[in-house]
């Protein structure tokens, strides 16, 4: 499939108008790192909060989800929550993962995260497009990951960690895609960065 005059896709699925493929010879890398929830380089329809820490002298209290509010405020329109957590060990990748239909609200609440997200709706000004986010302990934040967007990470550090994450459907497998961790036309760069 061509797309507009310059990007050529390679077509992945369809539901309705939600078309979704990769971009040949993407550019890869990391792609744009983002550092806060007001950058210009998020991908269409992500967004990203940034998580409030309590501690005090027995540990910290952390809100993750508050229904109707923040970035779940449209998880009510749905009528349907699931909550869901998953451990990793350090160095895990797991990558790249897709829906359909669902939206995920990722909390990654324990060790350190490197989270890619990229743009697989044929249709979006930011097609082809991928983001970085580091978050975990040492920065809690809340990733609204719509769909379309395919989305991984990989453990970064010395700890195993725990993503809990929220979604606006049910688990159903007939809404789970994968690519591989490392297709060749995404080209995320999995390595460590050293500089």
């Amino acid at each position: 499939m061509q797309i507009g005059v310059s990007i050529d896709a390679k077509p992945i699925a369809q539901s309705g108008s939600l078309e979704l493929g990769v971009a040949r010879n993407g550019r890869g890398g990391l792609g744009s790192l983002i550092h806060s929830q007001h950058s210009k380089n998020l991908i269409d329809g992500v967004r990203v909060a940034a998580l409030t820490l309590w501690p005090d002298d027995r540990g910290y209290f952390m809100e993750l989800l508050r229904a109707q509010t923040g970035l779940a405020q449209d998880y009510a329109a749905t009528g349907t929550l699931q909550v869901s957590a998953a451990l990793s060990y350090p160095g895990t990748i797991k990558a790249i993962h897709y829906h359909l239909k669902q939206t995920d609200l990722w909390h990654p609440t324990a060790g350190q995260f490197q989270v890619m997200l990229y743009d697989m709706r044929v249709a979006s000004p930011t097609f082809g497009q991928l983001n970085t986010i580091y978050t975990g302990s040492l920065r809690p934040l809340q990733i609204l990951i719509p769909p379309g967007v395919g989305h991984g990470y990989k453990i970064i550090g010395p700890d195993p960690a725990v993503l809990v994450y929220a979604t606006d459907r049910f688990y159903d497998p007939s809404d789970e895609g994968r690519l591989a961790w490392d297709d060749p036309d995404v080209g995320y760069d999995w390595e460590t960065q050293h500089k």
